[in-house]
């Protein structure tokens, strides 16, 4: 036993944000040098309305000539707003300096702020655009429940998507090999990409944005995701603002703006058992 003594104080054990969230390989994720951009965007979506077939040949009784008529689509707009995620710290100010807080408010919001993005994404975007597939009968399991998301990216989208599942159920996708890594990233056979985040524990559902019954959880479908993002920002950024001389305790915060977009700006959801 050692002898006794003050702890010894040494660095804190390091982490690393999850590997397969909303911030990694499913999604485009950009820097913008444009503050203007992380004020919401709009934009006027492509490949998102349906293809259709024509006959050279009209029927017998169609007048010789005839040109078939053909369907036109009107493309029409889609648009995200911006989020900010957070991370603060507080303590007394004797014994923790400027460069501390900051730096322990910066890795809170690395650690942080993709669990944080995928929470409000759920809550603020996902339910309340989303398309209910779940059939009367009830919840699927899970490789039925990522077959019916499947079906509608391939009919209503047509290209590789999104399927957002919350990590408690990554080890199912597993289970029932509906996932595999493809260099790195989950894929479906059909080649969709798997986004397992720990914030769609949030757990809640269209049409009212309600939590699954126990037992449950909710996946989604989208159309490819890019998110726009602004560099961490320091408030304050001086030494002595960051002391409240009220109290004698010093806070740092770090934030960074995102605004997520997606392709078509519509999603699937469905309700999986997780047994």
């Amino acid at each position: 036993m050692p002898s006794a003594g003050l702890r010894r104080y040494v660095e804190a054990v390091p982490g690393d944000p999850l590997p397969h969230g909303i911030l990694t390989g499913c999604t485009t994720v950009i820097d913008v040098t444009d503050p203007h951009e992380l004020l919401g965007t709009e934009w006027r979506p492509l490949s998102c309305a349906d293809a259709h077939d024509t006959s050279w040949c009209p029927d017998d009784d169609e007048s010789p000539g005839v040109i078939p008529e053909k369907t036109f689509n009107r493309p029409g707009t889609c648009t995200a707003a911006p989020v900010t995620v957070y991370a603060g710290t507080e303590c007394s100010a004797p014994g923790f300096s400027f460069a501390e807080a900051i730096r322990h408010a910066r890795e809170t919001l690395r650690m942080g702020e993709q669990r944080a993005l995928e929470e409000w994404f759920a809550r603020e975007v996902l339910c309340t655009i989303a398309e209910d597939l779940t059939p009367l009968a009830g919840a699927l399991n899970i490789a039925q429940a990522v077959g019916l998301l499947e079906d509608w990216l391939g009919t209503e989208y047509g290209g590789r998507g999104v399927i957002h599942v919350p990590t408690g159920a990554g080890a199912l996708l597993s289970h029932h090999q509906v996932v595999h890594l493809e260099s790195g990233v989950p894929r479906t056979l059909v080649g969709n990409c798997v986004v397992l985040g720990a914030g769609y524990a949030a757990n809640v559902g269209p049409p009212d944005c309600a939590p699954a019954e126990p037992g449950e959880a909710w996946l989604y479908a989208t159309s490819p995701l890019r998110i726009r993002r602004e560099a961490v920002d320091i408030i304050p950024d001086t030494d002595s603002q960051s002391v409240d001389i009220r109290t004698n305790d010093r806070r740092g915060l770090a934030e960074r703006t995102f605004v997520v977009e997606i392709a078509c700006c519509r999603a699937a959801a469905v309700r999986t058992v997780l047994c």
